[in-house]
């Protein structure tokens, strides 16, 4: 089986040899072994747990690279006229966010979804793939941050 101990930044299409297809949770690892779209096993061996995006791929021990893509998922669109107080309270609550012109995207959660219509907010369901903003000081994912 082959090891992939590095992330290859700002893949172009035709470098990448095949896919692997992961939800946000999955995009989201140190150590684990992954199939590729393609079928191939492969281990992924990184110095330190951190959040991988669509865009990268895994640099195999061989010299192949594995791109990134983001799976889709059960997501909830949200909508406000005061759309950047919306966007205040799922922040606070340290929720990932997409953040769009009009909406901001959420993985579903019917808790976060009651409390935002309470706010007024139209929630709809989507199915599609999650990309959130990246953490503060370009540091991926928020996890384990102090205040």
């Amino acid at each position: 089986m082959h090891i992939a101990q590095t992330i290859e930044y700002h893949l172009h299409e035709d470098t990448a040899r095949d896919s692997v297809t992961l939800d946000y949770e999955a995009r989201f690892l140190r150590r684990k072994k992954l199939t590729s779209d393609g079928g191939e096993a492969f281990l992924v061996e990184l110095a330190e747990t951190r959040s991988v995006n669509e865009g990268e791929g895994f640099q195999l021990d061989d010299g192949r690279v594995i791109a990134v893509r983001a799976a889709s998922e059960p997501l909830l669109v949200v909508r406000h006229a005061n759309l950047l107080r919306i966007a205040w309270h799922i922040g606070n609550r340290h929720t990932p966010c997409q953040i769009c012109e009009d909406h901001v995207l959420i993985r579903d959660d019917p808790v976060l979804q009651t409390m935002l219509e309470q706010l007024g907010a139209s929630v709809t369901s989507l199915t599609a793939p999650f990309r959130p903003e990246g953490g503060a000081y370009g540091h991926g994912r928020t996890h384990g941050h102090e205040h």
